[in-house]
């Protein structure tokens, strides 16, 4: 790679390179589309934002008013709450958490990337990159500053009622310029200012001080704060913006690409492909005795390849402590959230969860020709692919409901029946593994709210289904507040049957 100092001419000679670039793409782009698909695409998406909007306030109205007319513990899956989380604590660490996704997310995609036709034209230019990466750089950290701004105002809404209009618009601003911010300090880790180690702590620390800040909403220092410090850092980085590495630029373009692409077309499977293609870190040691075992028969063998494969791609221990973690504290905030909102954060724990837990089937869904080639039935080597997810959620599920048991949720047995509903939520994780990519040939339905691809929307589904349906008798427990044995009894019927239906069903070809 041939790099030339950044000088006047050197820089204008990539302003027009780029310029010219964006033009011819431009002007592209307007040759293929006509004014009356234009309009038409805009009506479709005006309409479409527009009914979205109306639902969303409706549900935001409807939850701020549930949780301003309910009592102290009423409507709490827990009778006599003896562990109380503040709820400014609560929200803090949600804050928290979501700022810090999003600093992880923009380091995954590279806040300077290029795609891969411009990796092939620019990078091998001797020219400066700054023109080439500081634009879209820009353009992400304020659509990034815009969105979570107008994301986190509903939430102030339902989280603090008592909060003046002014003072909402202060906290998602706040908001808002925490969220730049944590864009910024992954462009200072893509750029290697920091070591990697240091690079994850400053971020860490740094996102947590802005967690407290939108709390802060009485007054507007908080946000002017947080505004310095994102001009701030934006100035350190942005003199420092083309000496960015090329192999970064193309690894970020590549997955952003990778995952934009896998959103359009609807594949989850690709999306979760996409985010977790650069963390791979393969780890012999966790599984080198186990797979040393001298074994009989090719079953056998199959499995012990599954659960070596399993623990080899290193499962991330974080994420479902944390999910385990958010239960607990929606579970125990002070006042106690309506029981649909509890329950329903405990569905999107488990389903969350055993997404994770799919990395082998995702991997091994890629090439079925290899399983047609094993000397087994497809049904024992799809039995094999579904049983260490199936342990794994299935000690997921008793955890769980074990401190759901201690905080006084229910009597011992929902212990049993999550444990049961685990095996239901693994067998999940295979389903959706071997989905079929969607059908874009089937036409969308009409509905009032517009068309709707509802075999693209089925196939999206697959897999999520019955991860949902397995969780059923468990809520059903949680409801009623014990374990009658016809729940038990449900749960296990519930959880052999998904689990036959999946190993059972054969995926079905493109």
């Amino acid at each position: 790679m041939i790099t030339l100092e950044p000088s006047g001419r050197n820089r204008e000679l990539a302003a027009d390179i780029v310029r010219f670039t964006r033009k011819s793409a431009r002007r592209y782009k307007r040759s293929r589309i006509s004014w009356s698909d234009r309009f038409v695409d805009a009506y479709s998406w005006g309409l479409g934002i527009g009914v979205s909007l109306t639902i969303a306030a409706s549900f935001v109205l409807a939850l701020r008013n549930e949780i301003a007319d309910r009592a102290s513990a009423t409507g709490s899956i827990i009778g006599e709450q003896w562990l109380v989380l503040p709820e400014p604590v609560l929200w803090t660490s949600v804050t928290f958490a979501v700022l810090l996704s999003i600093s992880n997310l923009a380091r995954k995609f590279g806040p300077m990337a290029v795609s891969g036709a411009e990796s092939t034209w620019w990078l091998t230019l001797p020219v400066d990159r700054r023109p080439m990466v500081l634009p879209p750089f820009l353009g992400k950290v304020a659509l990034t500053a815009a969105g979570s701004a107008i994301i986190y105002l509903p939430f102030s809404m339902v989280i603090a009622i008592d909060r003046a209009p002014v003072e909402h618009v202060f906290a998602a601003l706040t908001f808002g310029g925490a969220g730049a911010i944590a864009v910024v300090l992954a462009a200072v880790q893509q750029l290697g200012l920091l070591g990697p180690r240091l690079g994850k702590a400053t971020t860490a620390a740094a996102t947590l001080g802005c967690s407290f800040l939108p709390a802060l909403s009485w007054s507007p220092w908080p946000t002017a704060l947080v505004g310095l410090a994102a001009v701030g850092l934006s100035a350190l980085v942005v003199p420092r913006s083309g000496r960015v590495r090329g192999e970064e630029l193309v690894r970020g373009g590549a997955v952003a690409g990778h995952a934009g692409a896998s959103l359009f077309m609807m594949d989850a499977n690709e999306v979760l492909r996409a985010l977790s293609g650069g963390r791979q870190r393969v780890d012999g040691g966790r599984a080198a005795r186990f797979y040393a075992r001298h074994t009989h028969g090719p079953l056998r063998a199959l499995i012990r390849a599954d659960a070596v494969a399993f623990f080899r791609l290193n499962p991330p221990l974080m994420p479902p402590l944390l999910w385990l973690v958010a239960c607990i504290a929606m579970l125990s905030v002070e006042g106690g959230l309506p029981e649909f909102v509890q329950l329903a954060v405990i569905v999107i724990a488990g389903c969350a969860t055993a997404s994770g837990m799919g990395t082998v089937a995702r991997k091994t869904a890629l090439v079925p020709e290899l399983d047609a080639m094993l000397p087994l039935h497809p049904a024992l080597v799809r039995t094999s692919r579904a049983l260490m997810p199936c342990l794994a959620m299935s000690l997921w599920m008793a955890v769980l409901s074990g401190l759901l048991v201690l905080l006084g949720a229910a009597d011992p047995w929902l212990i049993l029946v999550g444990a049961l509903a685990g095996v239901g939520m693994g067998a999940g994780t295979l389903r959706a593994a071997t989905r079929t990519p969607p059908d874009w040939t089937a036409p969308p339905v009409e509905t009032p709210f517009g068309p709707v691809p509802r075999a693209q929307l089925g196939s999206l589904l697959r897999g999520l289904d019955v991860t949902i349906l397995a969780t059923i008798p468990l809520l059903v427990a949680l409801y009623l507040g014990y374990v009658p044995s016809t729940v038990l009894m449900v749960q296990a019927v519930f959880s052999s049957g998904i689990f036959l239906v999946v190993v059972l069903s054969r995926p079905k070809r493109t």
